[in-house]
Parts: structure tokens; C-alpha cells; sequence
């Protein structure tokens, strides 16, 4: 092969991996996944916005990473979520404000965190209203809850974040 052979098959390989490299994120955030789903913030400090955007006006301010939030809508590929607090507020954040990680709020009275996932079972520790920690292995109305490191089974009823009969690994 000879040289400008070689020069113009290499530039065109490289302008096809540039053009793959710009498109690809574009592809990628058209997938998805279907509304409603539960996320958590993952800031120290979140703004709640009126609509989808900077120049909207904020109507809280959140200074609690890992409180769950319910995604309701997805605007500007993914850019801006649509998002509840477990009080029921809704509003806009910005999306990289949020993470796939699940989290749980307990409502309503202190909870027991169990050792098995069954009622009777031994109490390891409690939890008041507020607490917020995270999810897993959610199964039959129960989920294992973990605050910072202090885990147990809660009924999923007790907590916002995960509806009642989901499943998660």
C-alpha cells in the first residue's frame, strides 16, 4: 500500500470511530427506563425547580444525599426529571442530581429491622420516622433496609421509596 493509499484509508477510519464516538451518547440517552420508577439524589444540596430548567424558579432546596424521590417524567433526554419527595412535593431537578441507587424514608412510626424477614423475628435495631437508608433484597412485602452499615427486614409498607409487592435483588 502505498502511502496516500494509507493516508486516506486512515483518515477515514478515524473520522468513522469520531463519528460512532459523537453519536453514542446521543443513542444512549434515548433509552429510557419507563416512568414512574424510585431514584434517590445523589447532592449534598439539590434544587426542586417549578419547570425543567436553570431559569426556573426553585421551590426547595434539599441538604440530604440519598433521599429517595419518585421519578414521574423525563424531559431534554434525561437532562431534567420530573421527580415527588416522600411528602408529596413535585417539581424538576436536574438529572445528574439523581442515581439509580434505591433508598427508603420510613413513614409513620418507628419501625423494627429484623433479623429474618418474617414477623416475630428478632429486633436488631429501630428506626424513626425520617430515617432514611437503603434498599435490597425486597421480596414478599419485605426489603432489607441498611443505615449506615445497621441493617434489618422492614415490612415495605413502613417505607417510601419501594411499593409494597416489588421485588429487588
Amino acid at each position: 500500500m502505498q502511502l496516500g493509499a494509507y493516508m486516506r484509508w486512515f483518515g477515514r477510519s478515524a473520522l468513522m470511530v469520531a463519528a460512532i464516538a459523537v453519536t453514542a451518547p446521543a443513542i444512549g440517552a434515548l433509552v429510557q427506563k419507563r416512568t414512574p420508577y424510585f431514584a434517590s439524589i445523589s447532592a449534598a444540596k439539590a434544587r426542586m425547580r417549578t419547570g425543567p430548567g436553570r431559569t426556573y424558579p426553585a421551590i426547595w432546596l434539599y441538604q440530604r444525599a440519598d433521599l429517595p424521590v419518585k421519578v414521574l417524567d423525563v424531559y431534554d433526554h434525561g437532562n431534567w426529571l420530573k421527580v415527588e419527595d416522600p411528602g408529596g412535593t413535585q417539581g424538576w431537578m436536574l438529572g445528574a442530581l439523581i442515581k439509580e441507587v434505591r433508598t427508603g424514608f420510613v413513614m409513620g412510626t418507628q419501625v423494627e429491622l429484623l433479623d429474618q424477614p418474617e414477623a416475630g423475628s428478632r429486633v436488631r435495631w429501630r428506626a424513626a420516622p425520617g430515617v432514611v437508608g437503603r434498599l435490597s433484597r425486597c421480596s414478599r412485602g419485605w426489603c432489607y433496609f441498611d443505615v449506615h452499615g445497621q441493617g434489618g427486614y422492614v415490612e415495605a409498607i413502613h417505607l417510601w421509596g419501594v411499593e409494597p409487592d416489588e421485588a429487588l435483588p
